[in-house]
């Protein structure tokens, strides 16, 4: 039998304090924030990571990307729930709004960036492969977007250098989504 795991206060929210089963709403989960790359609701912490799928709902603001442009050798899936963002795509600009649907096989090279007049929600889910290979390319779309590398690269800490870390707190636009009317 699984048990149900003890969620508890982690920085801006709760979290998985145990492994097992658990049900939170996304209003009461811990958030990240990043300056440059958006908001994302954590529903693991460093003491239950989801081992083997990855599951985030962003927030983006206009001209906020996710990330930076890359492939990896896993599967990634994402759903627009609200708002509208830029897709870059192997090289292509495409523009998604509420529930357009991007599937992404292993190795595209592809990044998201808020846009519209509002905040952008997206469910992000993603395989999980310990020592999966990633590749941050050099795209001149990307880069035009601010979320690009100048320099090519397999290792993420080389091509995140040069930013912050996220901060434990909500979105800045979290009054005006619909969970945290």
């Amino acid at each position: 039998m699984v048990e149900e795991a003890r969620l508890e206060q982690y920085g801006s929210g709760l979290a998985p304090a145990t492994e097992g089963w658990f049900v939170v709403n996304v209003r009461d989960t811990t958030w990240d924030t990043h300056e440059v790359f958006g908001s994302s609701c954590m529903f693991e912490s460093p003491d239950a990571e989801f081992t083997e799928l990855g599951v985030r709902v962003t927030v983006l603001e206009p001209g906020q990307p996710n990330g930076l442009y890359h492939g990896e050798e896993t599967q990634e899936d994402f759903l627009v729930l609200s708002g509208e963002c830029l897709l870059l795509v192997e090289g292509e600009e495409r523009r998604l709004q509420a529930w357009d649907f991007f599937h992404c096989p292993p190795n595209t090279e592809h990044i998201l960036v808020g846009a519209g007049e509002g905040a952008c929600v997206i469910l992000m889910t993603g395989t999980r492969r310990p020592g999966r290979p990633i590749f941050y390319p050099v795209s001149e779309l990307a880069l035009g977007h601010g979320a690009g590398v100048e320099q090519a690269t397999p290792n993420p800490r080389d091509a995140y250098a040069t930013y912050g870390d996220e901060r434990l707190e909500r979105p800045p636009s979290w009054d005006a989504l619909p969970w945290g009317q």
